[in-house]
């Protein structure tokens, strides 16, 4: 748990040396974090509202404050991911655009749509579809990670969490979360939390072609597919 604290927030949590065990485990409990996000964000929302900050405003800086408390590695891999993908060429040229660093229009574009979908969403939800979303966002990690998913470069994130979750574990988080939604509300939280799902296999299935696999870009890329899935489903009329 200190590892996927260390991994996923900017809380200063050590850790000791990191193995594939330790990875293993630090990624199928990664839900638990979005968890912890979700109640600050849910509480942040709260505050802002007995303020009288409008909806927007209020979603808008809660979106702010997530980037700043996950040191926006999600936002990045989410940039890069879809540089990668909007480029042309062999997966050797589209991993080399996502390791460049640099933000391209796709990554600009996608940006600014995701963010500003999340904040519109965030300012129009009850604090548990907060909660819901971002741990759907975690939870998004254990399926990227599931096995028979292989990495897409022989190091960095990708390649010390490829592969490393059983079906069974991805399935019960899933499970778990379509669960808390119905209790969220009965029909739009299950139907948010299978539309996440759905997304994040349809883009696990659309890297492992253009990419070869998952990169530690992907990971984070299916975590803010996933939320604003969520929050977008919970945030339509009734």
């Amino acid at each position: 748990m200190r590892l996927a604290l260390s991994w996923l927030t900017v809380l200063p949590v050590r850790v000791g040396a990191v193995d594939a065990r330790a990875a293993r485990r630090a990624i199928a409990l990664t839900p638990l974090v979005g968890v912890l996000l979700g109640a600050v964000a849910a509480g942040a929302l709260t505050a802002l509202a007995q303020l009288g900050a409008p909806g927007l405003l209020a979603g808008l800086l809660v979106v702010g404050g997530l980037g700043l408390a996950t040191r926006g590695m999600h936002l990045d891999g989410l940039a890069d991911t879809a540089d990668g993908l909007g480029c042309y060429g062999p997966p050797e040229r589209a991993l080399a655009v996502m390791k460049d660093g640099g933000a391209g229009p796709f990554a600009v574009v996608t940006l600014v749509v995701v963010l500003g979908a999340q904040a519109v969403a965030l300012g129009e939800v009850r604090w548990g579809a907060v909660v819901l979303a971002l741990t759907a966002g975690r939870a998004a990690f254990v399926l990227c990670c599931v096995r028979g998913v292989p990495a897409a470069r022989p190091e960095g994130l990708g390649a010390l969490v490829a592969g490393t979750q059983s079906p069974l574990v991805a399935a019960a988080w899933w499970v778990l979360l379509a669960v808390a939604g119905w209790w969220v509300d009965p029909w739009r939280g299950p139907v948010g939390v299978a539309l996440a799902a759905l997304l994040v296999v349809l883009l696990l299935r659309h890297v492992r072609r253009r990419f070869g696999g998952v990169t530690g870009d992907v990971l984070g890329a299916a975590c803010e597919t996933a939320t604003l899935a969520v929050l977008a489903v919970c945030a339509l009329a009734p």
